[in-house]
């Protein structure tokens, strides 16, 4: 990839900054355990990304499986399989409530 391991994703391609984007989520988790970050992973992308998002990270990983961390591709995994993992996070659940400043910022 063309961003550096500080985040510069100027120069990235869309689908480039796509799967950065999901493993930095992943990254995000790490200190929570594998499974855990694979399932918070998996719902932050449930309840945030676009349909569009969502379909083309499917592409892109069946591509290119060894561009995604490994909690990246378990979150992936985890949606494959139709699971709708429990909210991992106080973020996901606020946005859930559908109350006023919920976000959809991912």
């Amino acid at each position: 990839m063309s961003g550096d391991a500080h985040g510069d994703t100027g120069m990235m391609s869309n689908d480039e900054r796509l799967v950065y984007m999901l493993n930095q989520i992943a990254r995000n988790f790490e200190a929570i355990g594998h499974d855990a970050a694979a399932a918070a992973t998996a719902d932050h992308v449930k309840s945030f990304w676009d349909p569009r998002m969502k379909a083309r990270i499917h592409v892109l990983a069946a591509a290119d499986p060894a561009a995604l961390s490994a909690a990246s591709a378990a979150a992936l995994a985890i949606l494959d399989a139709g699971g709708t993992p429990p909210h991992q996070t106080p973020a996901t659940e606020f946005a859930g409530a559908r109350e006023v400043g919920a976000s959809d910022a991912g």
